[in-house]
């Protein structure tokens, strides 16, 4: 771990240079640019506000309005996908500096994650601005939300090391990936509250990771709770956040030697 730390740190100026990079690649040609990373996200918590609020006259949750209860939840959310799908994809994406470069490959996931962060930071101060909007007065349990990004980049990393080094071999898995995300948006209380869910099957629900930092996302925003107030829902989510790092870190290690004959 040490030694991954201060390749970052020896690297940082070439990990900035692939998230440029990355940015200029992934909208190149577009009219608007990168102004789409940011237009997107937007965009989806327009319409899910206008049908769930304006369509279906959904209430205020916990007397919360309900395009601030949305937001907490979306906007983790979106960065969770997007870090997960971009990570995977990280090996095959950048296969040049794997083939051709001496450099410490498991930094290439990094870069995607970076990519995300940046959009992630701004939808963080547009939710801030959301809710000083709406009265909402800042106070300390919103700076928790760096905790938050913390734990969620950390689950990211070692999620990323895991599937960018299968889907060398296993092209499939960036379309299981995917779907998985897509069936995870709706089995995460985003959009809809865990008090819908009867309590003797809430433990399934809580199973996910990411309803730690979803709930977590609203316990700053919105309940001013901190994070040691559920110290079993804190303990869990490292544990399993810590076996999936060192999981993908172990598979990274293991598969990276044959990257560049499968590339």
């Amino acid at each position: 771990m040490f030694n991954f730390l201060k390749s970052i740190f020896q690297n940082r100026t070439l990990l900035w240079s692939l998230t440029k990079n990355d940015f200029k690649q992934r909208y190149l040609g577009n009219l608007l640019g990168v102004v789409w990373a940011f237009i997107q996200p937007t965009v989806t918590i327009l319409i899910f506000w206008f049908v769930f609020q304006v369509g279906f006259k959904s209430q205020p949750v916990d007397n919360v309005p309900f395009i601030l209860w949305l937001i907490a939840g979306m906007i983790p959310w979106f960065f969770f996908a997007e870090g997960l799908l971009s990570g995977t994809n990280s090996i095959v994406a950048n296969n040049f500096l794997v083939k051709k470069v001496v450099f410490r490959v498991s930094l290439l996931p990094i870069v995607p994650l970076l990519s995300a962060l940046v959009i992630h930071v701004f939808f963080i101060i547009f939710m801030f601005g959301m809710f000083m909007y709406y009265g909402y007065t800042p106070s300390l349990y919103w700076l928790q939300i760096l905790y938050y990004l913390f734990a969620t980049t950390v689950l990211l990393l070692g999620l990323s090391w895991l599937t960018s080094s299968i889907v060398v071999f296993f092209k499939d898995i960036g379309q299981i990936v995917a779907m998985i995300i897509q069936f995870g948006f709706w089995l995460t209380p985003i959009f809809w509250s865990m008090k819908m869910v009867p309590d003797k099957y809430q433990w399934i629900i809580e199973l996910n990771p990411m309803v730690y930092i979803v709930n977590g996302y609203r316990e700053s925003m919105i309940y001013q709770q901190w994070f040691w107030n559920d110290l079993n829902m804190t303990i869990y989510f490292w544990v399993v956040t810590g076996v999936i790092f060192v999981l993908g870190g172990l598979t990274f290690k293991k598969l990276r030697p044959h990257f560049a004959d499968v590339l």
